[in-house]
């Protein structure tokens, strides 16, 4: 699935209603502010946040617009990557906290998450893939961490130096990956708002052009197109990405009426025969139109259940 393609054939409203922005979330404000900010700027009816950051911690934080909210549930989970900065309260080398690390802090740990968190306060199983220290300034020392999604990295952090009898807390975070969304394709609040009111000035220069009251030095405005539309097109990436993680099947267009309300996909329905474990997560394109996400079933003549379905707009 070639996205930038795809991107190129929609419009701006089709990308709005069924897109995502990767946002760059500033510090001393949460998730859920972000996500309605942006809710707001636009004025759609839902957006959403993939993955909650903590007040403080900063970066890539993926905003799904419009029905694209409804593949929230599906980007959960996928791995996160950080930079941060840790104080520790006792002096020592970075070749004693590297050691412990790699003893009690590398792959799968278990982890209890903090006093102030929204889930249960249960122990939980957690994967760490990577927990590097890069410099150390007198006892600050700053790290990067790959890890699975919901990981406390602020209470790996504190865990770290309960384990090596110093004491450590962190004092900066930033998230440079959340699943297939990196830090790169980041958007800034300033950039952001400036698209948005570049993308409204055109919509009003093409009500004034219908009502012949547009100056020649707009309508050129217009036919340019670069700083109108254009910088906010550039920002939203269309949601059919989410078949970057999850396979693709490719179905016939013969009973599609019935696909989209809801009804189960057959076997006979696929392009060519599909081999899946029962439960495998699965998008199902017709050429390169979403149709929306199932779960592999193999039962009887059935392929696989529907859990999300992209209908038409009326």
């Amino acid at each position: 699935m070639d996205i930038q393609k795809l991107k190129q054939k929609k419009s701006i409203q089709e990308l709005l209603e069924f897109g995502i922005i990767v946002f760059d979330k500033p510090a001393d404000c949460t998730s859920f502010d972000v996500s309605d900010f942006v809710r707001r700027k636009l004025k759609l009816k839902k957006t959403s946040h993939f993955g909650t950051l903590d007040p403080m911690v900063t970066g890539v934080l993926p905003i799904a617009l419009g029905r694209a909210t409804k593949l929230t549930g599906f980007f959960l989970g996928e791995d996160k990557e950080y930079i941060g900065t840790m104080r520790i309260h006792e002096d020592v080398s970075l070749e004693e906290i590297r050691k412990v690390i790699n003893e009690k802090f590398m792959g799968t740990i278990i982890q209890l998450p903090p006093v102030k968190s929204r889930v249960k306060r249960q122990e939980r199983e957690r994967e760490i893939k990577k927990f590097e220290l890069l410099e150390k300034k007198g006892k600050e020392v700053s790290f990067l961490v790959e890890c699975q999604g919901g990981t406390y990295v602020r209470k790996l952090v504190h865990d770290l130096g309960e384990e090596m009898k110093i004491g450590a807390h962190m004092i900066h975070l930033k998230r440079i990956r959340a699943g297939i969304f990196v830090e790169k394709e980041m958007i800034t609040k300033e950039d952001f708002e400036k698209a948005v009111e570049e993308f409204e000035e055109a919509i009003t220069h093409t009500h004034c052009e219908t009502q012949h009251q547009i100056t020649h030095t707009h309508r050129e405005a217009l036919k340019d197109g670069e700083g109108k539309e254009e910088k906010l097109r550039r920002m939203i990436i269309p949601a059919e990405i989410v078949s970057e993680v999850y396979p693709i099947v490719q179905i016939k267009e013969d009973d599609l009426k019935h696909i989209l309300t809801g009804k189960p996909i057959h076997k006979i329905d696929l392009i060519k025969n599909e081999k899946f474990e029962n439960n495998k997560i699965v998008c199902a394109f017709i050429e390169n139109r979403f149709i929306g996400m199932y779960k592999v079933s193999n039962n009887g003549d059935i392929f696989a259940m529907p859990e999300f379905v992209l209908q038409p707009v009326n």
